[in-house]
């Protein structure tokens, strides 16, 4: 079968079963999830031999150590995976949840309902984690999904995929509606981006370059964010010790995510008294900071950023997501400036502003454009799990459908429902010499 027809395949069979699902109940789903857990146990030695070939090949193509970390399934992230389909078993099933529902004056009873988006393409690279996590998430909000993962963990994901396949077939799940690329060709990828006939919606998650290229390829709608290139503003009636830590933890907690901040704005008024401080912090981190003129003027020669990294900033820095322990800085006349900055450099992604100033806080929420807006927390906080909605499929930082955070509401749509008991509108019915039709308990018949 070539990649145009094998595409075609996947992309037919998740159509034909999608319809299936929403029927399916509460319990099925959550036992097949479950039993996958299960399985995972019991399959554990089994995935770990996969995913040692998978390592195997990718040290021989020389991939770098901290791709080969990703790449690795020890005990500690099998335990993870467990946790993610315990965590989701835990959460209620949105799909048929009455959103609203009203009566309108004729009687009509009229609603929304929550149902499936439907068939799903998730693309992702590297994790073999995110197998179980996007997999988990979709069986729960009952779509149907493909998944492409990397070729780097084809092995691992084989297994994988394999187990979930076991698990529904033992409690009753349509095994179609668990589909996998079993393929390192991408031209599958490309064909699969064709199928907006079938597919209804593309998930990718990676890096910029992965998500870029399904976005500029896709026919069928595609849920997204390039990059987190998330800004943390300074005021000058900020407290100056929150401001430290929510700077320190923004950046240095853990920043190789997407939450964390690449960009930390300062007011001029407050920067000679902070812009020290901070410094001082970070370069015990080993934060380097990337420098706007004013900025760097203020730390190139202060003692407390002596052991600092000190550089001055190019106009490119502002716009990167560095995913490191690395920072640009920009110092600001006022909160306009900041808010323009974010605009001009920002991916619409996290922002937060550190003021006592609650007239500030509330312009700075209903100006900045991004899927999330923080007053006086950290960036870090932009996630599923943080934000009370459980597992998530990943950040979106588009404006239809889906954006934040994407749990299980995200992966539903509303249907309208709509009740009556006979209503027809403008009261034209059947034309008046039809008024022969009868109806009785047992037939209708013409007299």
């Amino acid at each position: 079968m070539n990649p145009q027809e094998y595409a075609y395949e996947l992309g037919k069979t998740a159509n034909s079963i999608k319809r299936k699902l929403a029927s399916i109940s509460t319990e099925v789903k959550n036992n097949l999830l479950k039993r996958t857990s299960e399985l995972l146990k019991e399959r554990a030695n089994e995935l770990s031999e996969a995913n040692k070939k998978d390592l195997e090949l990718a040290e021989k193509k020389g991939y770098s150590k901290a791709l080969l970390d990703r790449l690795k399934l020890n005990e500690k992230r099998i335990n993870g995976m467990i946790q993610v389909l315990n965590d989701v078993i835990a959460l209620p099933d949105p799909v048929g949840e009455i959103i609203s529902m009203w009566t309108r004056p004729n009687g009509l009873k009229v609603g929304q309902m929550r149902v499936p988006l439907g068939a799903i393409l998730i693309i992702y690279e590297a994790r073999p984690n995110v197998t179980i996590e996007a997999a988990s998430l979709c069986i729960k909000s009952s779509n149907a999904v493909i998944l492409k993962g990397g070729s780097e963990t084809i092995n691992s994901n084989r297994v994988l995929v394999d187990i979930l396949k076991q698990s529904a077939k033992e409690v009753g799940y349509p095994e179609d509606a668990i589909l996998f690329v079993n393929s390192t060709d991408r031209q599958v990828v490309n064909e699969l981006l064709k199928l907006n006939q079938f597919i209804d919606i593309v998930i990718p998650r990676g890096g910029e370059g992965l998500i870029r290229a399904v976005a500029e390829n896709s026919t069928i709608p595609v849920i997204k964010h390039y990059k987190g290139v998330c800004n943390l503003y300074i005021d000058n009636e900020a407290n100056i010790k929150m401001a430290l830590d929510i700077a320190y933890n923004s950046k240095v907690e853990r920043p190789s995510v997407c939450n964390a901040i690449e960009n930390l704005i300062v007011h001029k008024d407050i920067a000679e008294k902070f812009l020290p401080e901070i410094a001082y912090y970070y370069g015990k981190a080993g934060v380097e900071m990337r420098c706007d003129e004013i900025s760097f003027k203020i730390l190139k020669d202060h003692k407390k950023a002596k052991n600092t990294k000190i550089i001055k900033a190019t106009e490119e820095d502002f716009y990167e997501e560095f995913l490191d322990l690395i920072i640009a800085v920009k110092v600001v006349d006022d909160l306009d400036d900041a808010i323009d900055f974010i605009h001009k450099y920002g991916s619409n992604h996290s922002e937060s502003i550190i003021t006592e100033n609650y007239e500030k806080g509330m312009r700075f929420i209903n100006e900045v454009d991004s899927s999330a807006v923080y007053i006086n927390a950290s960036t870090r906080f932009t996630d599923g799990n943080e934000f009370g909605l459980g597992a998530e499929m990943g950040i979106s930082t588009d404006k239809i459908h889906a954006r934040g955070p994407m749990g299980l509401k995200e992966l539903t749509i509303p249907k309208f429902i709509v009740f009556g008991n006979g209503q027809i509108r403008n009261g034209v019915g059947i034309p008046k010499e039809s008024e022969e039709i009868t109806t009785n308990k047992e037939t209708c018949e013409r007299k």
